[in-house]
């Protein structure tokens, strides 16, 4: 009798996984599960707040081994640190006594990660692979996060170690490639992999639906921000447009993050009529997202290519149209071009945001709704993903091997 094939090891390195809510939780765990029938896959992965502690477990074929890192609330920039420094710590300690991967490949949550992967690879003499969900520190440097230039040349210079270690670093828009590519990562080595969405899981649903009676939005006009509060959402100018609205229109502001605060204190000072609501589990969002006539998917300017809200999958799987506020060149931008399925505006001009909600109300919005639907479908899908992820790691591995 046969022995079975032994399949091969692929360590993944991130904080978030589910049950954790975060965009890459939900991409990496989809990712992981579609790739169990041909690796042996290990996630270490950070402690979610409310879940499970620090331990091993099998989820869908997955081995996750959490650190016992701290999982503070967000709102603070100290407490995040923490979670961060802690996470790295304790993920770096138990990479390396891990069982000798044929694969390490890990993402930018926290953002120096990559660094703490690089060193697992060359502890276990592996191949990297660097998955770029956003460029750091060039983000926080458009943001305005980073005022002392030591500490921003230190951090740029650890954010290079996993650029320069991986075999291959995979952008996930062609505006991020090329900004990776300026940083010095030759073309041969980098790929492009844009994020995705179950089209399954997430369908159209009517406009007027049981979340919309709940929270009494059935007869408003209704524009919607679902996910992260954040600082890249350029989500100070929604609420301003909010203002300038007034009762033309209902903002809805679903989800959380460290501006939620900030955000509700200004609506509270410019009377804008915003409504803040918290996270929708999972189960909801076909009909949380579908209670929108329009979605607003804001960056700010500078993130252009740094960062790609890839919310706005789940938006268009839903078949509702958006309105962008953010620079031409961003992926974003572009998508809802090739699609047709919405407005673009810059960013930072509450008077242009508000302007074209009064736009999207004259429009064929349902027309709208089904462009988007279809382009995502058609482009936006998780099997093309999982399959070019399949023949990376494939051909990353077979690479290692010959050498």
């Amino acid at each position: 009798m046969r022995a079975p094939v032994e399949r091969p090891r692929l360590l993944v390195v991130n904080q978030y996984y589910r049950p954790g809510i975060e965009a890459t939780a939900r991409v990496l765990t989809e990712l992981c599960e579609a790739l169990a029938d041909e690796w042996e896959i290990t996630v270490v992965a950070g402690t979610v707040a409310g879940a499970a502690g620090a331990g091993r477990e099998r989820r869908n074929g997955v081995h996750v081994r959490r650190v016992a890192s701290t999982a503070f609330a967000r709102r603070r920039r100290s407490l995040r640190a923490l979670n961060y420094l802690s996470y790295l710590l304790l993920a770096l300690a138990a990479g390396v006594r891990e069982r000798r991967p044929d694969v390490v490949l890990a993402m930018t949550d926290p953002p120096l990660v990559g660094a703490v992967a690089a060193a697992v690879a060359r502890r276990h003499r592996a191949p990297l692979v660097a998955v770029s969900q956003d460029v750091f520190p060039e983000v926080a440097e458009a943001l305005g996060q980073l005022a002392r230039p030591a500490v921003a040349a230190l951090l740029r210079r650890l954010a290079a170690v996993p650029l320069r270690r991986a075999e291959r670093v995979v952008a996930i828009g062609e505006t991020m490639r090329a900004r990776l590519e300026m940083k010095g990562v030759p073309a041969a080595r980098l790929a492009v992999i844009p994020n995705w969405v179950d089209t399954g899981a997430l369908r159209p649903a009517p406009r007027r639906n049981a979340w919309a009676r709940e929270h009494g939005l059935e007869d408003a006009f209704v524009v919607m921000h679902s996910g992260n509060l954040g600082y890249a959402q350029d989500l100070e100018t929604l609420v301003r447009a909010a203002a300038l609205l007034g009762e033309e229109a209902r903002v809805v502001v679903v989800g959380g993050g460290a501006r939620r605060a900030d955000l509700a204190a200004l609506a509270r000072r410019e009377r804008a009529p915003v409504r803040f609501l918290p996270y929708q589990p999972t189960g909801a969002l076909p009909l949380s997202l579908s209670a929108a006539d329009v979605h607003a998917v804001g960056l700010a300017r500078g993130l252009a290519g740094l960062v790609v809200p890839s919310r706005i999958y789940g938006i268009l799987a839903v078949g509702r149209p958006v309105v962008v506020h953010a620079e031409e060149e961003s992926e974003t931008a572009q998508l809802v071009r090739q699609a047709g399925c919405g407005l673009v505006v810059p960013p930072g001009e509450p008077e242009a945001l508000a302007a074209a909600v009064r736009e999207a109300r004259t429009l064929d919005l349902d027309e709208l709704g089904r462009r988007a639907r279809e382009w995502v479908v058609a482009h936006g899908g998780r099997d093309a993903a999982v399959a070019r992820y399949r023949a990376l790691l494939a051909e990353v591995r077979s690479a290692a091997g010959a050498r």
